[in-house]
């Protein structure tokens, strides 16, 4: 029978609040950053600002963050990963919606999206390199590729891919054109996108009888 090693469980005992108050801190700082970032700008917020938005020092910014392209990018991946949490609630319905509700949902979910998070247009133009996670991305197009040959079994995977990754290319397409609208042209913007993607949608998923 092993013995009691105390002095192992203490570390063990206080590693998980160290590390929950650590992703706390980072949470917080990146809250503060989306703040500013909507308040000011990508150019004009600083990580001194962030640091006083947060209530904290600059130092311990930058013990999480070298600078403020680290911020972003953080920013970012966290987006793109509350982004694919919709993205799956949306594939739970999507089979029982027409192509035109689906599309209505599609943009509806990226547009509230962008409204609940401010900070999501500045950071489109931010001046950095950054490429999402390829698993990532490639499990989206996977997913819309699944749920398209849900909708039109007759589709062949390698064609459901490709509709997949168009129609993504599409709706993705709205975002910089959105950014730089004001409020009524976003609205009609996102009618003409709708409009676009309902009609590739449409004649990519129609039965193979009805297609000639």
């Amino acid at each position: 029978m092993s013995s009691y090693n105390a002095e192992a469980d203490k570390k063990i005992t206080r590693r998980v609040p160290q590390q929950e108050r650590a992703e706390q801190r980072v949470a917080a700082l990146l809250g503060a950053a989306a703040a500013e970032i909507a308040a000011v700008g990508y150019d004009a917020a600083t990580m001194t600002a962030i640091a006083e938005r947060a209530g904290t020092s600059i130092g311990a910014v930058y013990q999480y963050f070298p600078n403020k392209e680290a911020v972003v990018r953080a920013l970012r991946d966290q987006y793109g990963n509350q982004m694919e949490q919709r993205w799956t609630a949306l594939g739970v319905l999507a089979t029982q919606l027409s192509v035109e509700q689906l599309v209505d949902r599609i943009f509806d979910l990226m547009v509230s999206f962008m409204q609940e998070q401010p900070a999501y247009i500045p950071l489109l133009g931010a001046p950095l390199s950054y490429r999402r996670d390829p698993q990532a991305r490639d499990r989206l197009r996977e997913r819309f590729a699944s749920l398209f040959q849900q909708r039109q079994p007759d589709l062949a995977h390698e064609q459901a891919l490709r509709t997949a990754n168009v129609t993504l290319q599409l709706v993705k397409g709205l975002n910089q054109l959105y950014a730089d609208a004001k409020p009524k042209e976003r609205k009609l913007l996102v009618l003409e996108f709708k409009l676009a993607v309902t009609a590739y949608l449409n004649l990519r998923l129609k039965p193979t009888q009805d297609q000639a």
